[in-house]
């Protein structure tokens, strides 16, 4: 006998339909039952075999797991159908009608009591936020996601994990991001749960926080791992619209399992259409890559390539964060006007509790650009303003860095003192233990 409601539920769902129906109890109980059997039933004091529950489903005109449990199998399909039109639409860039999509979703499954079906919606509000850089709703709907998939697998588990820890590294909370997603990377490798889009989602997802401090070593590894990864993923787009396609066609003859099967496969791919963000941060890493080596001319292509894909996807804070990146590159080409047009369009994008470390990044690049143009007071100003938004979001090596360009500044207008107090500040920041180390790196996979 499968899962179902407690007699109480059924005996009144059963009473309930048959007043809708205009049914007596004995045109209801015939020719099988009888009236009274339907009363007792109806009154909650007898639990009602599978064969009267068929019985009391055919004369009601209902399924029979509507009536054992108060789902359709119908409904529920017809829910996981719209849930993966909703992945569809935010896959393709249109992020408000998505979360729209999710929130009519979510209430519809709360109603019917489907934790996957609540989950997945959680999902898809939670990464619409992240898109549009609503942190703390999309850190509170991850967070909602998690405690409907507390008793699934951990690969289930991935999705909600990473936007969290993405999430809190947007926020600026850089090392308790990489706790999350190198304590998660390190459980699934240790535990031999190898799930390709797992790991792909949290190693792409680590390069972020890892170069903000400090840690770019462990960023380009990660890069690596995500990028050997990625072909085990492939593009989804035309697979999953045929499955969309195919379950249309099964519901429609009433063929629900193999619809919910063809759905469960769209859904798959829709989220590795999510994976196009996470590929353009592998793009975002090896321009970084190259511009610390001085391959100025390749880091532009690769940043520019990371810029499309994500602006493809109106991922606006996330290509704020990479147009500060290529208005460095293009600043150390000698096009410091394109450099400083493009920081001043993405500033406003950018804020403390929401890209911190490019937001210090693009005021630090303007201070440089306009200390080159005997600007002092200006480049003094974006200095001064970078260097409170790095203290805050702890990114120590970056730090260093502008108290040493902040000092430099000082000193040469004369203000020697104020320039001594910036070198020891930069100093405390570059020795400070732990600023830069992680501890040990999490068990890798098997490449």
């Amino acid at each position: 006998m499968g899962e179902r409601d407690d007699p109480g539920t059924i005996g009144r769902r059963v009473q309930r339909l048959r007043v809708e129906r205009g049914l007596t109890q004995r045109q209801l109980a015939e020719p099988v039952y009888t009236p009274a059997y339907v009363s007792t039933l109806e009154s909650g004091r007898v639990r009602p075999s599978d064969d009267a529950l068929r019985h009391l489903a055919g004369r009601l005109g209902v399924a029979f797991d509507e009536l054992a449990t108060g789902r359709s199998a119908r409904r529920v399909t017809e829910l996981r159908l719209r849930l993966t039109e909703a992945q569809r639409v935010f896959a393709v860039g249109e992020t408000e009608a998505a979360a729209e999509q999710y929130t009519e979703l979510l209430v519809e499954a709360e109603t019917q009591g489907l934790a996957g079906e609540q989950a997945a919606a959680l999902l898809g509000l939670g990464e619409c936020a992240l898109e549009t850089g609503e942190l703390v709703a999309g850190r509170q709907y991850f967070e909602r996601a998690e405690a409907c998939l507390a008793g699934a697998p951990l690969p289930a588990r991935v999705p909600a994990l990473r936007g969290r820890a993405v999430a809190h590294y947007l926020a600026g909370e850089l090392r308790y991001a990489v706790y999350l997603l190198e304590t998660t990377l390190d459980e699934l490798n240790r535990g031999g749960l190898h799930d390709p889009d797992a790991l792909l989602l949290l190693y792409a997802s680590a390069i972020g926080p890892y170069m903000d401090m400090g840690a770019h070593a462990r960023a380009a590894q990660a890069a690596e791992f995500a990028l050997a990864l990625a072909p085990r993923s492939g593009d989804p787009a035309l697979v999953a619209r045929m499955h969309r396609s195919v379950a249309r066609t099964l519901v429609a003859e009433g063929r629900l399992a193999e619809a919910d099967a063809s759905l469960a496969k769209a859904a798959e791919l829709y989220r590795g259409l999510q994976i196009r963000t996470e590929l353009a941060n592998c793009h975002w890493m090896r321009g970084y890559v190259y511009a610390q080596d001085g391959r100025l001319e390749r880091a532009e292509a690769e940043l520019r390539e990371a810029l499309g894909m994500l602006s493809a996807k109106r991922a606006a804070l996330y290509s704020s964060q990479v147009a500060v990146e290529l208005a460095d590159v293009l600043h150390r080409r000698g096009e410091s006007e394109e450099a400083a047009a493009l920081l001043h369009g993405v500033l406003d994008d950018l804020s403390p509790e929401r890209g911190a470390v490019h937001s210090a990044a693009a005021h630090r690049l303007l201070g440089i650009i306009a200390e080159d143009a005997r600007r002092t007071e200006d480049a003094e100003e974006h200095y001064v303003r970078a260097l409170s938004l790095l203290e805050r979001a702890g990114a120590a090596g970056d730090l260093a860095d502008l108290c040493r360009l902040l000092g430099d500044l000082l000193r040469r207008t004369g203000r020697v003192e104020a320039a001594l107090d910036a070198y020891r500040t930069g100093l405390g920041h570059r020795t400070a233990p732990g600023t830069t180390t992680l501890g040990p790196a999490p068990a890798q996979p098997p490449l």
